[in-house]
């Protein structure tokens, strides 16, 4: 039986998709790239904000509409939080799975293939998902992959449903994380990318303390893992140990992805963050004096209920004085279940836009300029892409795509450049920088080994 599994959202959906497929595998049945071979089809949908659920729906409509004769089946976030809702709207789909049903989905599904019955749609589990060791199924040639460290969120941010959808905060065993890092490196997998709601609270409900050093501490000990990468990480779970770690373990990234949303009191304030503003500069501060080429990522909402133009102005001038190497921002929309949904003193949705458009604008400035910082720099660069630019096939390959290890996959900046040697995925090579663009770098190959 052939399965296509369509993913859409964050990496912890497609690290779920992984897991889907691999029992599925286990149960005989085959995983194809193509929605036209398959016998099922399963959409992994997002229901984080208004545009990531518009696109998982739109989605699951054309699929529809290209294999009327397949079974479809919708799982993920928006199914966890929709079911009911979708189950009526959207005949077209045979049967919904939230996000604590995957271990209940391919029994279910393979009982039922021949007669999946619509009006039964529903979600099959009545708890959270087990949280232990899975095996995965990685796309062929993958050299970079997610390992989820824990599942849920404790935090209670206003405008985040989050919580209700995968409830509260779980970590996972640090053997387990260990196991499934190993099954990665045999995989041929050069770059582990940490996953979680909250990264910086690994292990506090296992062990009674944090643990996220000492796992990545056991992670750099695992042999074909390369670079390992830190997401999600809240300011005020940076301590000085986990510090101390990525500061001098060779194989951890100098790249910390800290979601912080805003720098304004106020709204931080509304949004139900645990830090404020003071709190968010100093852990920068601290950050970049002890580690001086650390790269940061950080994630903006704009145009929050009760965000003055006094508590944006504070936020342009933030960007423009702390510099921050990645960033991303994202205009508040209302999502039904939160907190900040029933606020008052909401701006406008032109508003809100206005405001992202008005963050990226100051961004692309300073990306630009920290990037021209990179001419006349070697850098270690990951093969992402080998781009045939001849129309004669039997000519080499000499222009590739990959990213420096200050550079998250699919978010951040890449680097092209040229090679006279034939490379492959996942290598690892010097790169030349001689020319920035505001979110790309341009360079040539200048060998292999440790940079000098």
């Amino acid at each position: 039986m052939n399965i296509y599994i369509d993913t859409l959202g964050c990496a912890k959906n497609e690290y779920d998709s992984q897991m889907l497929a691999a029992s599925l595998v286990d149960r005989g049945c085959r995983i194809t790239e193509e929605a036209g071979e398959a016998d099922i089809i399963i959409v992994n949908t997002c229901g984080f904000i208004e545009a990531a659920k518009r696109e998982s729906i739109n989605r699951i409509l054309e699929l529809a509409e290209e294999a009327k004769d397949v079974k479809l089946v919708v799982c993920g976030c928006l199914a966890e939080k929709y079911h009911e809702d979708l189950a009526r709207e959207l005949p077209e789909v045979d049967m919904f799975f939230g996000v604590n049903d995957y271990d209940d989905l391919p029994e279910r599904l393979m009982s039922t293939t021949d007669n999946i019955d619509i009006k039964n749609a529903d979600l099959v589990g009545d708890g959270l998902v087990d949280l232990r060791y899975r095996k995965r199924v990685f796309q062929e040639g993958a050299h970079y992959g997610y390992l989820k460290i824990a599942e849920g969120c404790d935090n209670s941010c206003s405008f985040c449903a989050i919580p209700s959808i995968r409830g509260s905060f779980r970590s996972k065993k640090i053997e387990d994380c260990i196991r499934e890092a190993r099954d990665m490196a045999n995989a041929e997998i050069k770059e582990l990318i940490l996953i979680a709601q909250d990264s910086s609270q690994y292990g506090k409900d296992l062990y009674g303390e944090v643990r996220l050093p000492e796992l990545l501490r056991r992670l750099a000990e695992i042999e074909g893992i390369e670079w390992i990468r830190l997401l999600y990480v809240y300011d005020n779970g940076i301590t000085d140990e986990l510090i101390e770690v990525i500061k001098n373990e060779p194989k951890i990234c100098k790249y910390i992805d800290m979601p912080i949303q805003h720098i304004s009191d106020n709204v931080l304030k509304r949004m139900r963050r645990a830090s404020r503003g003071d709190s968010i500069k100093s852990t920068i501060k601290k950050l970049r004096s002890e580690i001086p080429d650390v790269h940061i990522r950080t994630t903006l909402l704009v145009g929050f209920p009760g965000e003055t133009e006094e508590d944006f102005n504070e936020l342009l001038d933030f960007i423009d004085e702390y510099q921050i190497d990645r960033l991303g921002a994202f205009a508040y929309s209302d999502e039904d279940g939160t907190a900040a949904y029933d606020m008052d003193n909401k701006n406008s949705k032109d508003i809100c836009e206005l405001r992202r458009d008005a963050v990226m604008e100051r961004q692309y400035s300073v990306s630009e300029g920290l990037n021209e910082k990179a001419v006349g720099r070697v850098f270690e660069v990951i093969v992402d892409e080998i781009v045939n630019d001849s129309d004669d096939p039997a000519e080499e390959s000499l222009l590739y795509v990959g990213r420096t290890r200050y550079d998250a996959p699919e978010i951040d900046c890449e680097v092209i450049f040229m090679a006279s040697e034939i490379l492959s995925r996942g290598d690892i090579v010097n790169v030349l920088i001689n020319n920035a663009y505001e979110y790309d770098l341009e360079g040539e190959f200048v060998g292999r080994g440790e940079i000098i």
